[in-house]
């Protein structure tokens, strides 16, 4: 495969880069800006030194990765791309036009995916320039150190373009499963609900922040409570996620929970933000309520 880009220089476009890289892709890194790109790459470069300084990776292997990385304006340096994995905001009306933009400088044989956790696929094909080269590949947060991708085709999406992404990601050594274009997907399906419902109890009193993550934790046997992983996702991803669910099924068990909504508006987003569930400020995080 020739060079991979990646549109999205955040959290997990970020992710993406660098495992491409450490993979021996050379990869072209965008985002609104050029400097924001460069962000993304400095943020990469810090991730890479505390996998040496762990003695996970050598020196040279971090100089090597980073070396393939290049962070780019636009998308206009993307038409060499094989491969362009978009990874902004779970924002449907961005990622159309994103998908656009990329559309005008995209190869005749290259393959445009998506790292949508939520939104149908075949529906988001309809922006893209050839929907049969068009697919879903959904990594997780935090991309390096998480093993799953989602593979998901739309209605058009062709076997040779499943079979080539499929291969990328075998590549990254990821393990990938592949899922029907339905909201959600498998993952998100299944997790969001349970996630809202820990807002919605919070919400009405059930119990406090630290109870339910605690109880869920030690109860569910899950290495982290649903709060505290809302926090890690972004309430605003997790929002956002729960709308597509709701609006796409119309099934009211995804209706987002009030409280939810309340954290999102107020600009409390979890980790990224220092302030959800949890007060990050401090030294340890401190339930917010």
């Amino acid at each position: 495969m020739q060079a991979v880009g990646v549109i999205g220089a955040g959290q997990m476009g970020a992710g993406i880069a660098q495992v491409s890289a450490q993979a021996g892709y050379r990869v072209l890194l965008s985002d609104v800006s050029r400097e924001r790109a460069e962000a993304g790459k400095a943020g990469i470069a810090k991730a890479l030194d505390r996998l040496v300084t762990k003695e996970k990776i050598t020196g040279d292997a971090r100089d090597a990765a980073l070396a393939l990385i290049e962070p780019v304006e636009g998308v206009a340096a993307m038409g060499d791309c094989a491969l362009v994995i978009e990874a902004a905001t779970e924002r449907e009306e961005i990622k159309r036009a994103i998908f656009a933009d990329v559309g005008k400088v995209l190869g005749p044989q290259a393959i445009l995916a998506s790292n949508t956790s939520s939104i149908p696929i075949t529906r988001l094909a309809q922006a893209s320039p050839d929907p049969a080269r068009f697919v879903g590949v959904h990594f997780f947060n935090p991309v390096p150190v998480m093993g799953l991708i989602e593979l998901i085709r739309g209605l058009a999406t062709s076997d040779a373009t499943v079979e080539t992404v499929e291969a990328y990601a075998q590549s990254l050594g990821k393990q990938v499963v592949r899922a029907n274009d339905a909201p959600g997907f498998i993952v998100n399906r299944v997790l969001m609900p349970m996630l809202n419902e820990a807002c919605f109890a919070l919400g009405e009193g059930v119990a406090t922040v630290r109870d339910i993550d605690l109880g869920c934790q030690l109860g569910l046997n899950h290495p982290m409570g649903p709060l505290t992983l809302a926090d890690f996702i972004g309430l605003d991803t997790c929002l956002e996620i729960c709308r597509v669910l709701h609006t796409s099924t119309g099934d009211p068990k995804f209706r987002p929970a009030p409280l939810l909504v309340k954290y999102v508006e107020a600009g409390w987003f979890g980790r990224k933000t220092k302030r959800g569930f949890y007060d990050y400020t401090g030294p340890e995080p401190v339930p917010t309520r």
